[in-house]
């Protein structure tokens, strides 16, 4: 679940060229389609292997429930572990949990993980919704709650040396979502995610140097090391998470101004920005310092 909102306006109004980007265009407009979860598909195979993953693989402690405002919700965090944020995943799925799916939390994920063949089709049957403007719009209009990770691939590829550090990239476009929609913003801060793959290095280069990078909308294709392979670059998951141990922290609520017009005011837009990573980045250091070693940590 890699995604930003910053670049929702551009992504909706660029004119796809190629079979590959009309391919996407085609999968992720199908996508948006999807009013929440299949509750079938939920009920029979999703909760099954995420409770066991959530309580027994990635052993998460999920902490900050009271904390989750009636309303309808912005939630923002970071994720981690290259294509597969089990960070993200978790926080999705104990979410439903915890509200017994009485309250649906949409992921939302980068175009090119949902225009997947088989991925995107599971990320629909989850719930997940394209990271766009009107993706977004359209959820938290209808009630329903939306995490964004703003620093998108950046975030989720960075190298496993940063895997405590807070990085959204500079990406602001989820305050003037929260603005505009008029919702509050809901930090969450986590760790562990970062250790079930080691992503040795962000391969800006060779994202740059294959032309890919530009093709899928991307600035990275990390080079990892996991199982089964011990060295690959992965633009699709190329590796079995390792059994990390994942610790999540849902923060207090950050509640903007709604007039429409304090989104267009940069002061403002930064100060409320700060303030957001800020908070993550506190809570990441309350978290880390709880892990024992990475990994089994």
């Amino acid at each position: 679940m890699t995604a930003t909102t910053n670049e929702a306006t551009a992504k909706e109004t660029r004119a796809p060229q190629g079979w590959l980007q009309q391919l996407m265009a085609r999968r992720i407009a199908d996508a948006m389609t999807s009013d929440g979860p299949n509750e079938q598909f939920m009920q029979y195979f999703q909760n099954p292997v995420w409770n066991f993953l959530c309580d027994h693989y990635f052993r998460l402690e999920t902490d900050g429930w009271h904390r989750v405002p009636d309303e309808p919700s912005l939630v923002i965090g970071i994720h981690s572990g290259g294509s597969l944020t089990m960070d993200a995943w978790s926080l999705v799925h104990s979410w439903y949990r915890h509200f017994e799916g009485r309250r649906i939390l949409h992921g939302t994920a980068h175009d090119v993980l949902m225009a997947a063949p088989g991925l995107g089709d599971y990320f629909k049957a989850v719930g997940v919704t394209p990271a766009s403007r009107k993706g977004v719009t359209a959820a938290l209009a209808a009630g329903r709650d939306v995490v964004v990770w703003p620093g998108g691939e950046q975030d989720a590829m960075r190298n496993w040396r940063h895997r405590d550090k807070a990085m959204l990239f500079g990406r602001k476009g989820f305050v003037r979502q929260a603005i505009r929609s008029g919702v509050p913003i809901v930090p969450v801060a986590t760790v562990g995610g970062h250790d079930p793959v080691f992503v040795l290095s962000e391969g800006r280069f060779i994202a740059r140097w294959t032309g890919l990078g530009k093709r899928l909308r991307g600035a990275t294709m990390p080079i990892i090391a996991g199982f089964p392979f011990p060295l690959a670059v992965e633009i699709l998951p190329a590796h079995i998470p390792l059994p990390a141990k994942i610790r999540t922290e849902i923060l207090d609520p950050i509640r903007v101004d709604t007039d429409p017009e304090r989104a267009d005011d940069k002061v403002y837009v930064d100060k409320i920005y700060r303030e957001v990573e800020g908070a993550i980045q506190d809570g990441m250091d309350r978290l880390a310092k709880r892990r024992s070693f990475p990994v089994f940590g």
